[in-house]
């Protein structure tokens, strides 16, 4: 292998970035099924706020990739930044249903604006000797965010959710400060194109049979259940297992420190793991994500993305056997689950970059978050309103028995897809 091009400034400049973005767009996103709990909604309507948003959030990149592409990455992330903090500021001030969801759409349209600029800029500034470390490591950062936002936003929604938006807000002012003084414009050439003639050509990518078949696989075999477990994993631990017990066993393990730093008294005084501070699968992704990424180096996407899916379908199996067996099962299921991200997820997003020449990154990243939204807009109206039944049956780990099954079918179909219509061609720079 070639020696490895250094990483510029921007690449940092541009990861910084995301780590605060993801800490305010996760901090309010993993609470946001207890927060509308503790309204009183019910699991219905937390789902279509949730398929909604999702799908707002994901179907968005289409078009601002496309303006990342004619004006510039600096131009499109100042815009997502000023409508990102009066809609997460409107969050402390409308109660009812469709304020919250009208102001989540808000937010969602935001984050959308936002989601194709950075990892473009990964793609701009990456080439064939870094691009597979470069996107690992912008998946690291990724879930550094992901990570501190809801531990953060846990502990503060436990004196007042207000507080826990608050910080939200303070994230989104930091980035726009670091924008306007750090970010520079990675060389690259910028398009003259209109949007009208930008979506005419996604509309020319989309009649490609093979290119449009492969991002309804990724939305509904990947993206469907990936996001389902965000939906959901927060939620299930708050109000399906045993948090007092997982306290302990957290105690026992970590110590009391640690154990105290992931939970809260509640108003008996019985200390409980705050759901959102332990639901996701940053604590593992940053500390495995790079080790990951260097291996993964040696072996096609493809593979390495089926691979991804059954780990990941191993850790849903264990999710669910938390609730009838011993709850601290949860954590070797989220790190199982993990695992299958971050061998699954970064690939894909490298491998459909790669498929675009560098002129086009954010076009392409646009047709990928196509993929993701089918995923993100099924997930809550289906897997969000499934628990509900099963966890009013009294079993509520059949969810994840069903969205283990969703992966295991996932990986035959990709498989039979790369079989049948073969790979992609990457670009060689």
């Amino acid at each position: 292998m070639s020696e490895r091009t250094k990483f510029p400034s921007v690449f940092w400049i541009a990861n910084t970035i995301e780590v605060l973005e993801r800490f305010a767009y996760y901090g309010i996103y993993f609470g946001f099924g207890i927060y509308m709990q503790y309204l009183g909604y019910t699991r219905a309507q937390l789902g279509i706020v949730q398929s909604l948003f999702l799908a707002l959030s994901y179907v968005t990149p289409v078009i601002s990739g496309t303006f990342a592409d004619r004006y510039g990455f600096k131009k499109v992330l100042i815009v997502s930044y000023l409508a990102y903090l009066p809609s997460i500021l409107l969050l402390m001030l409308t109660k009812s249903f469709s304020g919250i969801a009208l102001t989540m759409l808000t937010i969602g349209l935001a984050a959308g604006i936002f989601k194709p600029l950075i990892s473009g800029t990964v793609r701009a500034v990456t080439d064939k000797t870094n691009k597979t470390l470069g996107f690992g490591i912008f998946y690291a950062m990724v879930n550094i965010g992901g990570s501190f936002g809801p531990i953060v936003a846990g502990h503060l929604r436990a004196i007042s959710w207000n507080y826990a938006f608050l910080a939200g807000a303070i994230s989104i002012v930091v980035m726009l400060l670091i924008t306007i003084f750090f970010y520079k414009e990675p060389e690259r050439e910028l398009e003259g194109a209109t949007l009208g003639q930008k979506l005419k050509e996604i509309g020319v990518a989309l009649s490609d049979v093979k290119f449009s078949f492969f991002l309804l696989l990724l939305g509904l075999f990947f993206w469907l259940p990936f996001w389902a477990f965000f939906n959901l994993c927060a939620l299930y631990v708050d109000s399906s297992l045993d948090t007092a017990r997982l306290y302990l066993n957290l105690k026992g393990v970590l110590g009391e420190s640690i154990a105290g730093f992931l939970s809260a008294p509640d108003k008996d005084g019985v200390r409980r793991v705050l759901g959102e501070t332990i639901s996701h699968t940053g604590w593992v992704i940053m500390a495995l994500q790079i080790f990951v990424s260097q291996f993964l180096e040696r072996f096609k996407p493809i593979p390495s993305f089926v691979i991804g899916l059954v780990v990941a379908a191993a850790g849903f199996l264990v999710l669910g056997y938390a609730r009838i067996g011993a709850p601290a099962w949860v954590f070797v299921g989220i790190f199982l689950f993990a695992v299958g991200e971050m061998t699954a997820s970064p690939r894909i997003q490298e491998y459909i970059t790669w498929i675009a020449p560098k002129e086009k990154a954010g076009l392409y990243m646009g047709s990928n978050f196509l993929a993701v939204g089918i995923g993100g807009f099924l997930s809550g109206i289906t897997y969000t309103s499934l628990y509900g039944r099963f966890a009013d049956a009294g079993h509520a780990e059949k969810v994840w028995w069903v969205m283990a099954a969703n992966l295991l079918v996932g990986a035959v179909v990709f498989l039979l897809f790369s079989r049948f219509a073969g790979d992609f061609k990457e670009q060689e720079a």
